[in-house]
């Protein structure tokens, strides 16, 4: 382990002192170019593309392209890149996540690489986590761009197609990656060329490279169309659920996060649904049913895991406290959600596309990510995504001072110790920044601070549109902002006059996250560019972290240090520190083994989604013939029939079966006789069948004398075909999914499981797609005005 750690940490350093020869070169630069008129400066772009067009490469432009840029930021937003925002841009125009400090200018970082990058003319998608920041950064450094001449475009979830299309054909295209990925799913479910909105996917920089790309990684992306299902049967279940007792009806594994009915429990469920045996096969979706009420009741969490807005259940977003907008719990769970909240039932929904984060970013030519905290996770960078982990020094030393943790023996305790220490340093008139986990913490902390008359923003999933706002006033003398982790991405927070004598903001944490990373990057608010700082993270027994992982060890080193109930304990101790790391950890392991699971099975989707893709791209794009393709399709079905029809011994075929399903859905009933069939054998079969076949093909396509209206005929078969049976098929998988695990039980590997049955299951469905274009051409009239369809 320690060679691994020295060799990353070799690398780091061979790495760096490459990138900062370069970045002097590109300093040595900046006298020349501080003469250049604008006009000069401006031209530089329209040569660089003129050198690229003449076989020159991005490598042999980079000093010069860096060294203009930089002038342009300076004249233009008065900001000059420092050496080590050079050299973080150098780490991304490489492919790689630059780890920046927070503070240190990862916005103006970027403008380098981006320019660069965007001379290819082939399109830089600049990847944001919310749609504020996608519009903030792409008008301030969208100047410096467009006063170089590139082109500048903004994607958010309103536009319409057209508008999409055309931010997309900008040289600098400002998103955040749900839109991305969405888009990208859209594309490739529409039915004409044109209404495509992406280019192929060319070079992303990522911001905040670990929450889009670590965090967000565990949830696909997920396109839905509805399916009716009744909604009674939720209602029921709700009822039944909450008439039940901990302990005697069921019981919760709080670290699994699993619940299950105990006999007496089973018992109950019998009696109310008036039922003989519950786990009888046809109580299947009952038994579903119940499941779901149970999880929703108790497991679920209002103003934690969803809040209620509206008469509509929003999934809160565990790692940054953002309402998740337009996405919903798979399988059932939203329509429990909203049985328990009392609030209308929505229809569930069938899945129609997905794709998870990992897949979509890999597709990327070329990826760079920018964060704050991102080294904890590199083995997962470097496994998952190729890119390398560098850590970019700080232009002036960090001087905020992280202070121990304290640790109280309940909630109650700590919440008093917080309200005092914000009162305190209130008083004195020094900015307080709080950071919570949850909604509901915040909306506690903000009663408490009531109470006490001391004035405060409050920033949480349910006001987050002022979020800008109340972040750029945290840092005025006197301020107290609580928030949830969202406050701790994207934006920074500028000292007031007075505070850094007060020494600078104070951050205050009211429990660990999960991740060591949120953690990070909330102390990393305060003591940005060398401002004088303050952290501290208070924590209680009873804590989320600390009962779901090690509360035993260290309620047993409380009573071991013998401390009062109510008194305030420093973690010094190296013990307790060691064992809210551990738990740290454990969690980050269980997540990351989720992502990587998430992943391993969204492989099997990969391979398939690619080859129904790039076939569905190729049959839109195809403008003069697909007869081949539709031929290809018409043959495989015919020899796919005789299979079926013949697959059991000579004297079991079903010759008889085989001769009516070609008359009544391929052939025409005088193409062909019984007596033409009988005493051949399979392959006499097919040699017979797809000659009559052929035959029917070709007097169709001569029949008619427009070659363009054959063409299209095909693609609306074709696309039909595939769709209907994609779609269906998707969503197959994704219940295949969702009910595999149970096979762990019967010593199977889930994982194999679904990758043989997915296999299998996708082999059907070509043979499926193939029938039905088969079917449909056959016994189609090729007629003018066909629509092609969306599913």
């Amino acid at each position: 382990m320690a060679n691994i750690l020295k060799k990353m940490f070799d690398n780091d350093k061979h790495v760096l002192k490459k990138f900062n020869k370069q970045a002097k070169k590109v300093e040595a630069l900046s006298e020349q170019y501080s003469k250049y008129t604008d006009e000069q400066l401006r031209a530089k772009t329209a040569s660089f593309r003129e050198r690229l067009a003449y076989g020159e490469t991005l490598e042999d432009i980079l000093v010069e392209a860096f060294a203009t840029v930089r002038e342009a930021a300076k004249r233009v937003l008065g900001l000059y890149p420092y050496h080590v925002q050079i050299v973080g841009g150098l780490a991304l125009h490489y492919g790689n996540i630059a780890e920046m400090k927070t503070g240190e200018g990862k916005t103006l970082t970027e403008t380098m690489p981006v320019y660069l990058n965007a001379l290819e003319g082939k399109g830089v998608h600049v990847v944001t986590v919310n749609e504020y920041l996608a519009q903030r950064d792409s008008v301030d450094m969208g100047e410096v761009y467009r006063f170089l001449g590139l082109t500048v475009g903004l994607n958010t979830n309103e536009m319409s197609a057209a508008e999409k299309r055309a931010a997309y054909n900008c040289d600098v295209t400002y998103s955040t990656n749900n839109e991305l990925g969405f888009d990208y799913l859209r594309d490739n479910m529409v039915v004409y060329k044109e209404q495509m909105v992406q280019r192929p996917l060319n070079y992303a920089i990522v911001d905040e490279v670990d929450s889009i790309l670590i965090d967000e990684a565990r949830t696909p992306l997920i396109i839905s169309g509805q399916a009716e299902q009744s909604t009674a049967l939720y209602k029921r279940a709700d009822y039944f659920a909450k008439a039940l007792k901990e302990k005697e009806d069921y019981v919760i594994d709080l670290e699994s996060k699993t619940i299950s009915l105990t006999e007496q429990g089973v018992d109950k469920a019998e009696e109310v649904f008036h039922l003989d045996n519950m786990y009888d096969v046809e109580n299947g979706p009952l038994i579903h049913h119940i499941d779901i009420a149970l999880r929703a009741n108790y497991i679920m969490l209002k103003d934690i895991d969803y809040v209620v807005q509206e008469d509509e259940v929003k999934i809160v977003d565990g790692f940054t406290g953002r309402i998740m907008e337009g996405r919903r719990y798979s399988d059932g769970l939203h329509q429990g959600i909203e049985a328990k909240e009392n609030v209308p039932i929505q229809n569930e929904s069938k899945t129609m596309a997905t794709i998870t984060f990992q897949n979509f970013f890999r597709m990327y030519n070329k990826l760079a990510g920018m964060t704050g905290t991102a080294k904890t996770e590199e083995q997962e960078f470097r496994e998952i995504y190729d890119m390398d982990v560098i850590q970019i020094p700080t232009n002036r030393p960090v001087k905020r001072v992280d202070a121990n943790d304290k640790i109280y023996p309940n909630l109650k305790t700590k919440f008093k110790a917080v309200a005092n220490e914000i009162e305190e340093r209130h008083s004195k008139g020094q900015p307080v920044l709080v950071g919570t986990v949850a909604v509901e913490t915040s909306e506690l902390l903000s009663q408490m601070l009531n109470e006490r008359h001391i004035p405060h923003n409050v920033l949480n999933a349910k006001n987050h549109a002022k979020e800008a706002e109340i972040v750029a006033q945290a840092g005025q003398p006197g301020a107290v902002t609580i928030a949830t982790n969202m406050a701790g991405r994207g934006t920074d927070i500028k000292l007031g006059p007075g505070v850094k004598e007060l020494g600078g903001l104070a951050v205050i944490g009211t429990e660990r996250h999960e991740s060591r990373r949120i953690d990070d990057q909330l102390r990393g608010r305060s003591g940005r560019q060398g401002d004088p700082g303050f952290s501290r993270f208070y924590l209680s027994l009873e804590d989320d972290l600390m009962k779901r992982f090690g509360s035993e060890r260290v309620k047993q080193i409380w009573e071991n240090l013998n401390m009062d109930e109510e008194e305030d304990i420093s973690i010094e101790n190296p013990m307790l520190t060691r064992q809210v790391e551990s738990a740290q950890k454990r969690v980050e392991g269980n997540n990351y083994d989720t992502r990587k699971s998430v992943l391993e099975y969204d492989e099997v989707m990969r391979e398939q989604r690619e080859i129904i893709y790039s076939q569905r791209q190729q049959v839109i794009n195809e403008t003069k013939s697909l007869d081949d393709i539709m031929w290809g399709m018409i043959k495989r079905a015919m020899e796919g029939l005789v299979d079926q029809y013949t697959e059991e011994e000579g004297e079991e075929w079903n010759i008889e079966g085989l001769y009516d399903v070609l008359t009544t859905e391929i052939l025409r009933a005088d193409d062909l006789e019984l007596s033409d069939l009988n005493g051949k054998n399979p392959e006499e079969l097919k040699t017979l069948i797809v000659d009559k076949a052929h035959a029917r093909f070709q007097e169709k396509l001569d029949n008619i004398n427009n070659k363009d209206l054959i063409l299209e005929f095909e693609k609306v078969i074709i696309l039909r075909a595939v769709d209907t049976r994609w779609t269906d098929h998707i969503d197959a998988m994704d219940q295949l999914r969702q009910g595999v695990g149970l096979r762990a039980y019967a010593q199977n590997n889930p994982l194999v499981e679904y990758q043989t049955e997915g296999y299998e299951r996708f082999n059907d469905m070509i043979s499926g797609i193939e029938y039905d274009a088969t079917r449909i051409f056959m016994n189609s009239e090729i007629r003018q005005n066909l629509q092609r369809q969306q599913v």
